[in-house]
């Protein structure tokens, strides 16, 4: 990653900025990166992790903001695609200064961004952003924890493709392999459960959330990790970190639907979006089916109401089915099918506002 040309990628994939920022009192360090603002302010959520080096902090950042904007178009709402990554150990550096910090940052962008929680950040976490900015959604007492939505809008997506693979979305006939139950694919394992999956299996890293699953659902047998691609199921679900489908792991893969809440799952989205289309795995694309969250905490913005935003986090099963349809008439694998059902909605709503109409 030495040789990682920011520019050069930044032109490639039409990137707006890439911001650096340091907080001498706190420590607090990291990146923010907008990807394009053209339907809206950019939004998407804060991820502390402790990367290996700063280059792997930046492309992460860079490739979750441009999975934002194609996730924001694609869920038909008025935002952009941006992405805050802070380098460091989250049993360490989370204090409240530090996340105020981390507000006053976002503040300094005046609304181009709007933050939210992700890995290793909470809605508590936002409390303490929310004391330093204005831009900042999933707070306590509005939409709360995003992650309950996400994966109720994954479980929509799997009916969908259920439906589009098998001609039959009822779960109960199905086996399921999650890979990560901490946040999403935790509550994306109870709605499953809800819908008396066949069987389903997990895998986990941490200690903790395993020991939680196997107490509150035994019923649920834990896989190995590196066994998870392998498990002989009918939907391979990823709900942990992105990248984890690559040339090693696509061949190992039993299922014949790929459908979780994972961002960036494909290691490379056109190599590997191939791969699985010529295995004849119906792959749900990434940023339409964990569209959830964003939708959430979307209505946030205006006059929070959880019964519209499960409305609204319920048209993902037809928008999947509407996006396997593009990729089945032009004959191209289900992620470019999902980019450009997302771009043509950004080109078409630039073309509309080319002329000048005052407020």
């Amino acid at each position: 990653m030495g040789n990682f040309d920011h520019f050069k990628y930044m032109e490639k994939h039409r990137y707006e900025q890439i911001v650096y920022f340091y907080d001498k009192t706190t420590g607090l360090k990291g990146i923010t990166a907008i990807h394009n603002t053209t339907l809206g302010p950019a939004l998407g959520g804060t991820r502390l992790w402790n990367y290996a080096c700063e280059d792997d902090a930046v492309l992460d950042c860079l490739r979750l903001a441009r999975g934002m904007t194609y996730k924001a178009a694609a869920a038909g709402l008025n935002l952009g695609g941006g992405k805050t990554v802070l380098i460091g150990d989250a049993n360490k550096v989370k204090t409240e200064a530090y996340f105020r910090a981390l507000g006053r940052y976002v503040q300094s962008l005046n609304g181009r961004y709007i933050t939210a929680e992700d890995i290793n950040t909470s809605t508590s976490d936002m409390d303490f952003v929310k004391m330093e900015t204005d831009y900042v959604v999933g707070l306590e007492g509005k939409s709360g924890n995003p992650s309950p939505m996400t994966a109720l809008g994954a479980f929509y997506g799997i009916k969908a493709s259920l439906k589009y693979k098998f001609d039959d979305e009822n779960i109960s006939n199905y086996s399921f392999a999650v890979q990560g139950a901490g946040q999403t694919g935790y509550y994306l394992v109870k709605y499953l459960l809800e819908a008396n999956a066949r069987k389903v299996y997990f895998t986990e890293i941490n200690d903790k959330h395993i020991a939680r699953m196997k107490k509150e659902h035994p019923e649920v047998e834990f896989i190995e990790p590196d066994k998870i691609f392998e498990a002989d199921v009918d939907v391979f679900v990823p709900c942990a970190l992105g990248g984890m489908l690559d040339d090693v792991t696509i061949p190992k893969l039993k299922a014949k639907v790929v459908a979780g809440t994972a961002n960036n799952i494909l290691f490379d989205d056109d190599t590997h979006g191939k791969m699985l289309k010529d295995r004849d795995i119906l792959y749900a694309p990434d940023f339409v089916i964990n569209a959830g969250g964003l939708i959430n905490v979307y209505h946030e913005l205006k006059s929070y109401d959880k019964d519209t935003a499960k409305r609204d986090i319920q048209r993902i099963y037809d928008r999947l089915l509407e996006i396997f349809s593009i990729a089945d008439q032009e004959d191209i694998h289900t992620q470019q099918a999902a980019k450009v059902f997302a771009k043509n909605r950004i080109e078409t709503i630039n073309r509309l506002h080319d002329n000048y109409i005052k407020r």
